[in-house]
């Protein structure tokens, strides 16, 4: 998976640093600002997060509880902006297979 080798893999782990940081401040997890961060989105966008443990249920049900301001929306899209991350999704033969 290309946005984890080499140099792309380091540029994707320091946009994690900000997401981690960003949480903090809101005293949640990474997980739960990600999900907080759909969710403020609109009525119309539903996440569909996948677990395995009932823990990562309970942690990902957390994120109803998040509200983001204007300004935590800023900096999460200022953070980690549309197309931020380094490489590609898939491999080569694998992008071609989703069209893209």
């Amino acid at each position: 998976m290309p946005r984890f080798q080499g140099e792309n893999f380091q540029r994707n782990v320091s946009l994690i640093g900000k997401v981690e940081a960003l949480a903090r401040a809101k005293n949640c997890t990474p997980a739960q600002l990600a999900l907080a961060w759909v969710l403020s989105k609109g009525k119309d966008i539903v996440p569909i997060p996948g677990t395995k443990r009932r823990s990562y249920l309970d942690q990902n049900l957390g994120a109803l509880e998040i509200r983001l301001t204007p300004e935590d929306q800023a900096a999460l899209e200022e953070a980690i902006p549309t197309g931020g991350a380094a490489g590609t999704r898939y491999q080569e033969r694998g992008m071609q297979t989703v069209n893209l």
